[in-house]
């Protein structure tokens, strides 16, 4: 028969002793201890998920959150040629300090020409302005003077029908010594004829006779003569009254013009002035400097390039005036309101900050989306939309500057 080794002789003494062992009666007080210990364990348990579970509701968390600023693009407004760059990315700069200048030389020659148009345009201008007193005085003297003119012509009428009525007066008498001359001529014919009288005497009173005749006839032309020069002043004093009246109604309408002329001047004056500062804002905004304080970034601006009006030169990220922008889950927003106090978590610093709601969103981020979801073209699934929560970072907390747009945050909001 095979030898037994001392390993096999140990392990049959020691089964005999393992049995006796499991024979043997449970501690009643250990037994106690162990159910307690169970129940308190449980107890805690329970306490635990209950004291869990309430305070789960005094908060809402999410990590699709990240830091956000204004991200300034800096953009060239007018066309040039970069003559200089005086910053690099990631450079922090101030408000005012330079970034970039533009070639001013095309600039300067085109300001040079809106101001010699504008100065031209004050000189018409200061050379049309006193035409309109010039014209009132012209005016003014043309009306004295045809109203002189009228009064001259109704004189000479008046004078010209005195003499008329002078001339038919003549006339008159000399129709009257005429008549006597004939009558008394035809008398003394009669005599002459019965021989009572010389033959002298007769041709004394013929030639009366004839004398008052040609006086008759000399008066009644003189008298045509007078009533052709009245009709010639009525012409006259017509032609003055028309001349006044023309130049009365026309005066004003001449000051008009003037006015107009003038008015046509300033306005050229303010077109050419509008051009001239135009050209001026041109030349001044060849020299670009940053209007916010911040980072420098994507700086794309190289000396020598030629850019066109409005091509991004850089971006400035403006790190002093940070938020969380915190997309939570529509049914994460029930209790959530502006002015309510947040725990931020920045991973990259992994430091916590404080903030507060700022402001809740317009509306999900689907719906801003390039192309939003709509469920009416297709299959609904229904998906919990996200909306994007503004969380303002309270200034001067330490290591606040370390945070920069676009680090990954973790925002807790007490709902209180």
């Amino acid at each position: 028969m095979p030898t037994q080794t001392v390993e096999d002789q140990e392990q049959e003494t020691k089964q005999p002793d393992q049995a006796e062992q499991n024979k043997a009666p449970v501690d009643p007080t250990k037994r106690r201890r162990g159910i307690i210990l169970a129940s308190i364990v449980g107890v805690l348990l329970v306490v635990g998920c209950v004291v869990w579970w309430l305070y789960s509701r005094t908060y809402e968390s999410t990590d699709d959150a990240q830091a956000d600023a204004h991200l300034n693009p800096i953009s060239a407004r007018v066309e040039g040629t970069v003559k200089a760059v005086y910053v690099e990315d990631n450079q922090a700069v101030r408000a005012g300090q330079p970034l970039v200048d533009l070639d001013t030389s095309d600039l300067e020659v085109k300001l040079a020409q809106a101001q010699a148009d504008y100065d031209q345009a004050v000189a018409q201008l200061n050379a049309e302005s006193p035409n309109v007193p010039i014209t009132q005085t012209s005016n003014s003297n043309d009306i004295t003077s045809q109203q002189e003119e009228v009064r001259n012509a109704d004189a000479s009428l008046s004078s010209a029908v005195s003499d008329y009525e002078s001339s038919v007066a003549k006339l008159r008498q000399a129709e009257a010594n005429n008549e006597k001359s004939q009558t008394d001529l035809v008398r003394y014919k009669e005599l002459l004829d019965k021989q009572e009288i010389a033959h002298s005497d007769y041709d004394q009173y013929l030639a009366n006779a004839k004398s008052q005749q040609a006086s008759v006839n000399s008066a009644a032309a003189a008298a045509a003569s007078s009533q052709k020069v009245i009709d010639q002043r009525n012409a006259q004093l017509a032609q003055q009254r028309s001349k006044l009246s023309q130049t009365s109604a026309n005066a004003p309408r001449q000051i008009e013009i003037k006015k107009a002329n003038i008015a046509s001047r300033k306005a050229s004056v303010e077109s050419y002035k509008a051009q001239l500062d135009q050209a001026r804002l041109n030349v001044a905004y060849c020299h670009v400097v940053a209007p916010v304080n911040g980072i420098v970034m994507q700086r794309s601006a190289e000396t020598g390039a030629r850019n066109a009006a409005g091509t991004q030169l850089l971006v400035i990220a403006q790190v002093e005036d940070l938020w969380v922008t915190a997309n939570f889950k529509e049914t994460q927003l029930r209790k959530m309101h502006p002015g309510q106090h947040v725990s931020v978590k920045i991973d990259a610093l992994d430091e916590a900050f404080k903030g507060t709601v700022e402001a809740m969103p317009a509306s999900t981020g689907d719906r801003a989306s390039v192309l939003p979801a709509e469920n009416a073209t297709g299959n609904y699934v229904k998906v919990i939309q996200r909306l994007p929560v503004r969380i303002r970072l309270d200034r001067g907390q330490q290591d606040l500057d370390k945070v920069r747009p676009g680090m990954s945050a973790q925002p807790k909001v007490n709902l209180d």
